[in-house]
């Protein structure tokens, strides 16, 4: 890291980078969905008014990460430490070749000519971000105006907000004219039963709207583990067993509006860090024929980001 770059955020850890070989083969065409890039600061300077400083993680390292894994293309996601400055997400989208599509962060004021420039860079879609510890207030009417904006190029909405948040916001979140995809199964509390009222009502709001819903991060959702740590065999390939029901439940009742995601180079993690390639031997345990894995991870991704291609 560049000697003049801020240092990280204290108690922050940093991405593994040693991953484990998956035990588990990704079927050909996999899509990680969730993941970012993180600079570097020396080339892509983090945001003024950011509220976390992470580590370095660039578009080199996440590409290692992708051909190690098994994964065939990436979406990357806007990360809030680079506010609405979209230049080292777009760097990476292009410097994938086609294996990338982006979602942005965009001001309400962003002209018709730079959402097309973001088009044509490879950007699909914007995230909004209610969770009140990494952005401040999300105004309805500004996120409104971007939705509007965004929908004639065929783009959607990232969501990502807490599970406790969803009967103050779902109002608003139906009535947005475009898709949405929910970040991390809208963060459900896992000691919570799967079946109980709360996921209950998450679950009724996806039916009953254009949602499509990511069964990642269980990472940042568990209560009890076991952690998906360095390889390990004692406990590592069934990690994060109490947040399995929840991701179950998602992939039986939504077969078609499921996606999956790294969410490398996990921000905001102060507990462990895990090893991604037990993150990969993960999927099984909550998608679990060969048909509901094909569809969480190639064909919805593919049909989302990649209409009209082949897997």
């Amino acid at each position: 890291m560049d000697s003049a770059a801020s240092p990280r955020t204290p108690g922050w850890l940093d991405w593994y980078e040693n991953p484990s070989a998956p035990a588990f083969r990704l079927p050909p065409g996999t899509v990680d969905t969730h993941c970012h890039v993180f600079g570097p600061q020396a080339e892509f300077p983090f945001a003024p008014q950011r509220k976390y400083t992470p580590c370095d993680g660039g578009k080199e390292d996440l590409f290692a990460l992708r051909d190690h894994l098994g994964v065939a293309r990436n979406v990357i996601v806007q990360a809030t430490c680079h506010g609405a400055d979209n230049s080292a997400m777009v760097d990476a989208v292009r410097a994938a070749g086609g294996r990338a599509r982006g979602v942005a962060t965009v001001r309400p004021d962003i002209e018709e000519s730079e959402l097309l420039a973001l088009d044509a860079a490879g950007v699909r879609g914007v995230r909004f971000n209610f969770v009140r510890r990494l952005v401040d207030t999300s105004p309805a009417d500004d996120l409104l105006t971007v939705a509007k904006k965004v929908a004639p190029l065929g783009w959607h909405v990232v969501l990502y907000f807490e599970s406790a948040d969803l009967p103050e916001l779902e109002g608003f979140f139906a009535s947005l004219p475009v898709p949405l995809v929910v970040d991390h199964m809208g963060r459900p509390d896992v000691t919570r039963p799967a079946d109980g009222p709360e996921f209950t009502r998450f679950l009724r709001f996806v039916a009953d709207n254009d949602v499509w819903v990511k069964v990642s991060c269980p990472e940042r959702l568990t209560v009890t583990g076991p952690a998906a740590l360095h390889g390990e065999l004692s406990g590592g390939r069934h990690a994060y067993t109490d947040v399995v029901p929840f991701s179950r439940r998602v992939v039986a009742e939504f077969p078609d509006r499921v996606l999956w995601g790294t969410d490398w180079p996990h921000p905001n993690l102060t507990d462990h860090m895990p090893d991604d390639g037990l993150l990969v031997d993960h999927i099984p345990h909550v998608a679990v024929t060969a048909e509901q894995r094909h569809k969480l991870l190639v064909a919805n991704p593919m049909g989302l980001y990649w209409p009209g291609e082949d897997f």
